[in-house]
């Protein structure tokens, strides 16, 4: 597959530091390396392409920073691995908004960020699988990136993703067909790791807001299933 990816740095040296260093990551693989020196310089071209893979940005930049830039780009873009890259670790409550993948303290080291950029590469494979589902009498692909959570209602089961879909399908049988991504809350719920902003005694709060009843004795296996994806 070939990644097109951004650097969105107000620092020139920073830029050319990280696009060196992505370009060794990808070696003979075809890798699109775009270079921005603001964030509005970024949105102004996403405007016209909306086909980056990953970004890779600075957060504190003159004008707009990188976290109000990923919110922009996270209302329409829900696959686009964000990566932010920073001297401060002010901003990581920020990051679980727009379900930023990593964060890099600057200097940046060599290895983490080849880490960080496979583990993105893996998710963008993920985001190919799709489920087929049966839905008002047409066939509906629909990507499992896409799924924040699915629950049971009665005979049915909701999948809520960009458009809720309702199936006459077991949640059992739903399981089956999705990833590692995704926990089980009791008999009524999957919940999408990646979508998790809190979790609590009670409830588990997505980034959309909507709160999830928790299941009893599920509190410590799911902080432990979000750990791991981290």
């Amino acid at each position: 597959m070939a990644y097109k990816i951004a650097v969105c740095d107000d620092s020139g040296a920073d830029a050319e530091y990280i696009s060196a260093l992505v370009s060794e990551w990808a070696g003979d693989e075809p890798v699109s390396i775009r270079r921005f020196s603001s964030a509005e310089e970024f949105l102004f071209r996403y405007a016209e392409e909306k086909d980056f893979d990953i970004l890779l940005l600075d957060i504190e930049m003159g004008g707009m920073d990188g976290v109000t830039m990923a919110r922009t780009v996270r209302r329409d873009n829900a696959s686009v691995q964000i990566v932010f890259i920073t001297g401060y670790s002010d901003y990581i409550a920020e990051g679980y908004e727009v379900e930023a993948l990593h964060y890099l303290v600057k200097p940046v080291r060599r290895e983490k960020l080849f880490e960080v950029l496979s583990r993105a590469a893996e998710r963008l494979r993920k985001n190919e699988r799709v489920l087929l589902l049966e839905h008002g009498g047409e066939a509906v692909r629909l990507p499992l990136y896409e799924i924040r959570w699915l629950e049971v209602r009665q005979n049915y089961v909701t999948l809520h993703a960009a458009e809720d879909v309702t199936v006459k399908r077991t949640l059992s049988e739903l399981e089956r067909a999705l990833d590692e991504r995704f926990f089980r809350l009791g008999r009524s719920y999957i919940v999408n790791l990646g979508c998790i902003r809190r979790i609590t005694r009670t409830d588990v709060i997505l980034a959309d807001g909507t709160a999830i009843p928790l299941p009893r004795g599920q509190y410590e296996p799911l902080n432990r299933a979000v750990i791991e994806r981290t």
